[in-house]
């Protein structure tokens, strides 16, 4: 959700020729984009496959990495750094999320003189807008920078990219949480279902989080230009670190959803609680007078009991209903009385 949807063929190639000259090949056949390689030019080669562990051992080792290095980022879960000297291996997530559905998926990076690879599944789109201006991009950098600067600018503009586009999950789940804010304060809605909702915004903005941190740990790893693929100008490592701000922005606002997310909880925990209380409150009520009723009914059935035997035949009927009309009313004050006495009368809550 958010991506664009997938215009260009499965393999493409954009290549910057020491004479300063661009090319772009795009084709559905992945051994023709890899028969294309040559090692005298700036080149950056992505591949949408299938299945993303099978099909990148293939791709990367027919471009001449390592099966060590591949081996290594491919077995990470959210992200990945592997410095091999002469090569360089990463994993970013590429996020994609819809309503509290947060989808993960794996964008890996391998790097080598003059040679950015970027393989991915066909979910991830997200890089169609630096290849729509690949060419214009890839003219505006220098020819008498070294190899590894060259290699640095394009692999910011490639992080640069993925990161806005998993930033875009952030206003998503804050789209969503909105509309679950206006459901929850309907008094109708089932309680079920907007615990259920709350759970799955919570769940969202932890995976979303693991991702922008697992993020920022390969950022933190690249922005000392320690790898010699890696340029060691500081003004590139700056923009490296831009990216590492950009991350620790998103993740500052993604605490601060969180908080504003558990006071919620707070505040419709103490709604829950009211209501009970109020509940409660009522059937107790309810429950005093029955026992004051229910006291108010034994006393005269009593009486009227034992004035029906015969040995009360004496008694005048007007005497018996007088007697038993009192009995009523004193029986029902006292108990009455004894319940206010004791505290047992719940107190009035206003709904």
């Amino acid at each position: 959700m958010g991506e664009a949807e997938k215009t260009q063929k499965n393999a493409f190639l954009i290549s910057l020729s020491k004479e300063g000259v661009t090319s772009k090949v795009e084709s559905d056949n992945v051994s023709e984009i890899i028969g294309l390689l040559r090692e005298d030019a700036l080149e950056w080669m992505d591949f949408t496959v299938e299945n993303i562990d099978e099909d990148s051992f293939f791709i990367a080792t027919s471009l001449k990495f390592s099966l060590q290095l591949v081996a290594s980022v491919t077995s990470a879960r959210y992200s990945a750094y592997d410095d091999l000297d002469t090569e360089l291996g990463l994993m970013l997530p590429a996020v994609r999320v819809d309503h509290f559905d947060v989808k993960i998926y794996p964008l890996l990076i391998f790097i080598r003189k003059n040679l950015i690879l970027t393989i991915h599944p066909k979910e991830v789109v997200r890089l169609q807008k630096i290849y729509r201006y690949a060419e214009i991009f890839l003219k505006k950098i220098r020819q008498d920078i070294p190899w590894n600067d060259k290699l640095t600018i394009v692999l910011t503009r490639i992080i640069d990219e993925n990161n806005e586009k998993n930033f875009n999950g952030l206003r998503m789940i804050e789209e969503e949480g909105d509309e679950l804010g206006k459901y929850m304060v309907d008094p109708k809605a089932p309680r079920v279902q907007i615990g259920n909702d709350i759970y799955q915004m919570k769940h969202a903005l932890i995976t979303y989080l693991n991702t922008l941190w697992a993020s920022w740990d390969v950022i933190n790893s690249l922005r000392y230009g320690d790898a010699e693929t890696i340029s060691d100008n500081s003004k590139l490592l700056q923009r490296i670190g831009i990216l590492g701000d950009d991350i620790n922005r998103q993740i500052a606002l993604s605490e601060h959803m969180s908080e504003v997310l558990a006071s919620g909880l707070e505040v419709l925990q103490t709604i829950y609680n009211n209501q009970l209380q109020m509940l409660n409150n009522r059937l107790a009520f309810v429950a005093m007078w029955l026992a004051v009723l229910g006291t108010a009914v034994l006393v005269p059935n009593t009486l009227a009991t034992v004035f029906g035997m015969p040995s009360f035949t004496f008694l005048d009927w007007r005497v018996s209903v007088v007697l038993i009309v009192m009995s009523t009313f004193l029986s029902g004050s006292i108990m009455y009385l004894i319940m206010k006495k004791k505290n047992w009368i719940p107190p009035k809550i206003e709904c």
